[in-house]
């Protein structure tokens, strides 16, 4: 009965040191992947998947205060604006800025957003 108290004891002791000797490691790894270089590629990764919420009423605002047909020009710039997360700067053109924005189209092939 001793043998097997001692036993158990053991096999418990071995499985903390590799819980331990795990975090540790996953620390280091996680504190090297920060200081190395390529840091920004995993902020670029994150900004990619979780883009940054922006008030699209606002920005199309901005973008359709010129417009002729304002309605029109909401409408489809809200649509645009909540499929991209972005809106060019300025009232017309600079779709530079905005790559998703630009190159979304209506079905009849003609660009969507203003």
């Amino acid at each position: 009965m001793k043998l097997f108290a001692v036993f158990v004891l053991v096999i418990l002791f071995l499985q903390a040191l590799a819980v331990v000797e795990a975090s540790t490691m996953i620390n280091n790894a996680s504190n090297n992947l920060a200081n190395r270089d390529g840091a920004s590629d995993v902020l670029d990764i994150h900004k990619k998947h979780h883009p940054q919420k922006i008030n699209c009423s606002q920005a199309c605002n901005r973008r359709c205060k010129e417009s002729s047909r304002k309605n029109m020009c909401h409408r489809a710039c809200r649509t645009c604006c909540k499929r991209c997360h972005c809106v060019p700067p300025g009232t017309y053109g600079n779709k530079q800025a905005c790559p998703c924005y630009a190159s979304l189209r209506t079905h009849g092939n003609r660009p969507k957003c203003p």
